[in-house]
């Protein structure tokens, strides 16, 4: 049992700022959050003059995939031979060695959605994880988390380069139904059972966890017509999807707002790469607050290095963002965007105890993490 005094704490569940607050944490868990708290034995942990906060969720990258300073021999992120791959796993492709679990850890990131990239039209199976550990079986929270989508650009520049669909955002849009059809088709056939059940098929088994909405389907998509096809292709099927990357979604909001479907915005903290970039701006998540836009950030690691997600946070509110929403969509909105939020994102009883201390504010780039609890345990001391 550890129990951390005189902390400002930021639960998330509010605005407020507890001044010397205390946090209870036991069997992992968080299981007190106020003042003056009762815990004869604990181990007491002085954080007097520290912020104290959930721990920080990115809800998209591609951590453990795309190894750092590895180049090809670390590159496992996109099977870029076949537009139609769900049946991928990231828990078989994740290297928990790699430096950047530890880098982010000690920034106080204490989970990752992480999954494969946007060569395909469908990629396969992200998973959410902790941070911290090199047992991939132990840090897993949730395997699969979702199924990854990809609209616009990078699918048609993978398979023009082939000579193959898509080639076009309508191919995209196609193949994705196609392929959701079939899977609609195979799991009716399932159902009735008898002579009228399928052979076993991989790709249209995990397909139909997406059509019984049992995983969310994170779709890539940058530009508002992207944006816009997710989202019909998303009713057409009742689909529960997520829209990742969204840079262009402040130039819609109403639409965002009409739809009521998670968002989660990133990378900011980068060049316009590509054309579907071209509006990017800092200001977008400022924008879709004041329009009634629940979001999340994101760095899509390793674009952004997922150390630096606060910083990204800490410029969308230099640039209109408020401030407790800046650090909620890298704390609860995140959680809540990968549906974890009944887990993780705020310090509320019966939570993980992922704590995070800071000797100044979180979003000040001159503070520095001091301390990182992962299921209630010390993970990282400055």
């Amino acid at each position: 049992m550890i129990l951390i005094r005189n902390a400002r704490v930021l639960t998330m569940e509010d605005d407020k700022v507890i001044q010397g607050g205390e946090i209870l944490m036991d069997g992992g868990k968080i299981v007190d959050v106020g003042s003056a708290l009762s815990a004869p034995g604990a181990q007491v942990v002085d954080a007097r003059g520290m912020y104290a906060l959930p721990g920080v969720v990115d809800a998209h990258c591609h951590i453990g995939m795309f190894e750092d300073g590895m180049g090809f021999e670390g590159d496992d992120g996109n099977e870029a031979t076949d537009p139609l791959t769900p049946q991928l796993r990231a828990l078989d492709a994740i290297n928990p060695m790699d430096r950047c679990f530890s880098e982010a850890l000690s920034c106080g990131v204490t989970c990752a959605a992480t999954g494969p990239g946007s060569a395909n039209v469908i990629g396969g199976q992200f998973l959410a994880m902790k941070t911290n550990g090199h047992d991939l079986e132990q840090m897993v929270i949730q395997e699969p988390l979702a199924m990854k989508a990809a609209f616009g650009e990078n699918p048609k520049r993978v398979y023009s380069g082939k000579h193959q669909a898509p080639e076009t955002r309508m191919a995209t849009a196609a193949i994705l139904r196609n392929a959701l059809m079939e899977a609609r088709e195979y799991l009716k056939k399932k159902e009735q059972g008898g002579d009228k059940a399928p052979d076993f098929d991989l790709k249209k088994e995990m397909l139909s966890k997406v059509l019984t909405r049992e995983l969310l389907l994170k779709c890539h998509a940058h530009r508002a017509d992207d944006i816009l096809t997710a989202i019909r292709i998303a009713k057409e099927f009742n689909l529960r999807i997520s829209l990742e990357h969204c840079t262009e979604g402040y130039l819609i909001a109403d639409a965002l707002k009409r739809a009521n479907v998670p968002c989660i915005l990133g990378p900011l903290l980068s060049d316009r790469s590509k054309i579907e970039l071209r509006n990017m701006s800092f200001k977008a998540p400022g924008i879709l607050h004041k329009a009634g836009v629940r979001f999340a950030l994101m760095t899509d690691h390793p674009v952004i290095p997922m150390q630096y997600l606060m910083v990204e946070a800490g410029i969308c509110a230099r640039e209109g963002l408020d401030e407790m929403e800046a650090l909620r969509a890298v704390t609860l909105n995140a959680a809540w965007a990968i549906g974890l939020d009944g887990r993780l994102g705020s310090l509320k009883p019966g939570k993980d105890a992922d704590v995070a201390l800071y000797d100044g504010h979180p979003m000040d780039t001159r503070t520095r993490v001091k301390q990182v609890y992962v299921n209630g345990q010390l993970a990282y001391e400055d």
